[in-house]
């Protein structure tokens, strides 16, 4: 796969038919690896056994019953609360060899109420790659973090070539939809304008941006075909049928400024000249800034400033610095960042 130098939209040639791009196939597994597995999968059935028993019903919004003879959840509750099979969840319990997804890992971590240490000991045991690690990105310094507020009231965050939103200002925050109420996990603009109802009425031209944002992803993936963390990211935007109609199209297109138009809930259309700034390597991550494009845009610009502020009055403490990374991150403390 090839980048274009001009940012006009270009079509790449489809990946040999039976291979996925970057792909090998497998050798299958020896003696070794297979007594590895198992023991692997006997301590994860024995983990998620002692964590469903350490829940109560009430901690989970469930009625406790008079005949509740079992400690903790059920496993029938826990998969409802899961949104999977019973019958699945019923097998990983049990050890059975079948194929977990980091998606379902993620609903069972959140359904078992996990902390962050062990969310990190269910994915290690699952061999999959945490959609949403707790890592904090080391890109975000406390200086990056200074210019995100002295930018003011100018919009800025900083974001990595999966489109994760690291970290963002007040301004930002208020741009596209109320950004403190997205969890972490969900703070990614490809996800937001395929599923959040707020951010997408935001975008006045919705279809062009989720294709340019898909073919950027797809020019940056170029150099990161075989990382977990980027296959995960890929087969949860899958899961939309707008993007895999725009994937399909095998379109790239290069990074470049210009001028957006959005349509903000609270202050009305507002033009905006997006930025990208890197703070590391061109593939790291990098600074997006949007400016006012006129006088109205900048009063808008202005006003969702001034109602971050009375809402920071009300409510202190708001996760404007909990980006967090799903994979290596160039940064001061590190060797990749965003893009």
């Amino acid at each position: 796969m090839t980048r274009t130098t001009t940012g006009s939209i270009q079509a790449l040639p489809s990946p040999a038919p039976g291979f996925a791009p970057g792909s090998l196939p497998a050798a299958p597994p020896g003696p070794a690896a297979e007594g590895e597995a198992r023991a692997r999968r006997r301590e994860l059935a024995g983990f998620l056994r002692s964590r469903r028993e350490r829940i109560t019903p009430e901690q989970v919004g469930l009625v406790r019953g008079r005949r509740r003879r079992t400690p903790g959840l059920r496993r029938e509750e826990v998969a409802q609360l899961a949104a999977v099979g019973v019958t699945w969840y019923t097998w990983l319990e049990q050890g059975r060899d079948i194929q977990v997804s980091p998606q379902v890992l993620d609903a069972v971590a959140r359904a078992l109420l996990l902390d962050p240490g062990e969310r990190t000991h269910l994915f290690r045991l699952g061999g999959a790659v945490d959609p949403a690690p707790g890592t904090l990105c080391p890109a975000i310094t406390p200086a990056v973090r200074a210019l995100l507020e002295q930018l003011e009231p100018v919009a800025a965050c900083v974001q990595n070539g999966r489109y994760d939103i690291l970290a963002h200002n007040r301004v930002f925050g208020r741009l596209l939809c109320d950004l403190d109420t997205v969890p972490p996990e969900d703070r990614n603009c490809m996800i937001l304008a395929l599923t959040h109802e707020g951010w997408r009425s935001s975008l006045s031209q919705l279809d062009s941006t989720v294709r340019a944002m898909a073919a950027k992803f797809r020019a940056s993936m170029a150099d990161h075909l075989a990382e977990p963390a980027w296959r995960a990211m890929l087969d949860r935007l899958m899961e939309s049928p707008q993007f895999r109609e725009v994937w399909e199209r095998h379109e790239v297109l290069a990074p470049r400024s210009r001028t957006k138009h959005f349509r903000n809930a609270e202050v009305g259309p507002l033009s905006v000249v997006h930025t990208d700034l890197w703070l590391g390597p061109a593939d790291g991550p990098r600074l997006v800034t949007y400016v006012p494009a006129d006088e109205e845009s900048r009063r808008g610009l202005e006003q969702l400033l001034r109602l971050a502020q009375e809402k920071e009055e009300v409510s202190p403490d708001h996760a404007r610095w909990s980006g967090r990374c799903t994979g290596p991150c160039w940064g001061p403390a590190s060797s990749e960042s965003a893009a």
